[in-house]
């Protein structure tokens, strides 16, 4: 009887040893194994799981260090007397959906779930033809070197630092290396006082939008957008002014005169890749003072920018504080890291510090302290110039394949150096909501641009393709295979 509970579906993608572990932890601790018979003995276990008895023998004797398990001599393996009964309280109360619940709908103030978003599914890493912005090409990121920050972290040097609560504050070597390393490659030199670290973008943006929106208050975003800017400042009850952008990146005219703030992204306009033109950052820089405007600037890509001499951040040029600087490492090591940073006015830096410690303190130290000696041990750089390269020639093969078999369907006859993106236009009538899923069922990843419209009635036209995910040698085959997709319409 005590066998049936040894039925382990294995994950390829984890240790045979660590699955078995887990299993016999979540018995013991569920209660599910009897005190009182001894477990299987190792040879069995393992013939059950079909695994090596070796496995089994080192699972067993790593839980009777650990205290989960205890050995007889001659009878075997037990659970431990202190697991004997699950530590979960048992009641009775049997929940009931009925007029006493809460009517959730009429007690929610807000109702993001409401809003359009951005969707990606999950499985994303199935499709043979992943065109899907903000991923990585995963056999690429520098694991090796990931690793050992994390071992540098954990030596006894480090962790007396990172498990202590850090109240409002961030690590300070962190924070260094993105003033000295970071920053001054867009032209940014402050002190470290005016630099507070975040779980990513929209972490910042949201922070921004609590402390300084309300129903007064009028944001200009570009049209079209970063959805979950828009999102995010409407959460708010902002009055959102939607300003166009065309080849040269936001159209600055007078119809920008009237807003409190203006969120932009200057590098690499969001979605189309659009680079801003100098003449309009310094129209946008004199708008600051004349108009009493803020600009927010999203500099979400600018460390994997391909350009020899890129163009500075707004910021660098910002005279007045009347520039706020957002950045990220999700684009340039990895989406999953969540670590971004902000930089603005002191004054302004500490009312947001005081806000996210009631939110959530501070963004794990530990993650902190990892991705400060990636940077100072110059794993970064290292990275850095293997992506830019990498990128740099997916780019051109972007550019030749879409060329080659969609050339009616660019938007812009040069494409940003700096994009990992491209941004098309299919012909009037067609719907790339519906080509997305046609493409789907081919293995083919693209993302419809409707979503990028904040509008009524979007242009159905639009569509996005990346290439941060996708292999090189995939890229002109995918676009050959999309061709066939879009002949079906």
């Amino acid at each position: 009887m005590l066998e049936q509970h040894f039925l382990i579906e294995f994950d390829p993608e984890r240790t045979l040893q660590e699955q078995t572990r887990e299993h016999l932890v979540n018995l013991i601790l569920s209660g599910n194994l009897p005190f009182n018979q001894p477990l299987p003995s190792s040879r069995r276990l393992a013939q059950l799981l079909g695994v090596s008895r070796n496995t089994i023998v080192l699972i067993y004797e790593s839980l009777v260090d650990s205290g989960f398990l205890e050995a007889r001599p001659r009878k075997g393996y037990f659970v431990a007397h202190d697991f004997r009964s699950p530590e979960a309280i048992s009641t009775n109360v049997v929940h009931r959906s009925d007029d006493s619940s809460p009517n959730w709908q009429h007690r929610f103030r807000k109702k993001p779930s409401t809003e359009l978003n951005i969707v990606k599914p999950n499985d994303w890493q199935s499709f043979e033809y992943p065109f899907i912005f903000g991923q990585i090409q995963h056999e690429f990121f520098p694991l090796e070197q990931w690793r050992d920050v994390a071992r540098k972290s954990m030596s006894g040097h480090w962790n007396k630092y990172w498990l202590n609560d850090m109240v409002d504050s961030d690590d300070p070597i962190l924070i260094e290396q993105i003033r000295t390393r970071l920053l001054p490659r867009r032209g940014i030199y402050v002190e470290p006082n005016e630099i507070i670290v975040t779980i990513g973008t929209q972490n910042s943006l949201y922070l921004l939008a609590n402390l300084l929106c309300n129903t007064n208050t009028k944001v200009g975003v570009e049209t079209p957008c970063f959805r979950d800017a828009f999102n995010i400042f409407s959460l708010f009850d902002s009055q959102i002014h939607q300003q166009p952008v065309d080849q040269d990146g936001i159209i600055v005219d007078e119809r920008l005169d009237s807003c409190d703030y203006l969120y932009i992204t200057p590098s690499s306009q969001v979605p189309t890749g659009a680079e801003l033109s100098d003449p309009r950052r310094q129209s946008l820089l004199d708008m600051t003072v004349n108009q009493d405007l803020v600009i927010i600037e999203d500099d979400f890509d600018s460390e994997i920018n391909m350009k020899l001499d890129p163009k500075p951040a707004l910021k660098a040029n910002d005279e007045h504080n009347r520039v706020i600087y957002i950045g990220s490492m999700s684009k340039s090591i990895s989406p999953g890291i969540r670590i971004g940073y902000m930089v603005a006015d002191e004054e302004l830096i500490s009312e947001i510090r005081a806000l996210r410690r009631l939110m959530y303190r501070h963004p794990p130290v530990n993650n902190q302290r990892q991705l400060a000696l990636f940077l100072s041990l110059g794993y970064y750089d290292t990275y850095l110039r293997k992506i830019r390269e990498i990128n740099a020639s997916k780019l051109q093969r972007m550019v030749e394949s879409v060329n080659r078999h969609l050339p009616h369907m660019r938007t812009t006859q040069e494409v940003n150096s700096g994009a990992t993106s491209m941004w098309l236009k299919a012909p009037e009538g067609v719907n790339t909501e519906e080509v997305s899923w046609a493409a789907a069922r081919n293995s083919i990843l693209i993302e419809p641009g409707a979503i990028h419209f904040p509008i009524a009635n979007p242009p159905k036209n639009y569509f996005r393709l990346g290439f941060s995910a996708i292999a090189n040698h995939k890229i002109e085959p995918g676009i050959a295979a999309l061709k066939k997709v879009f002949a079906q319409f």
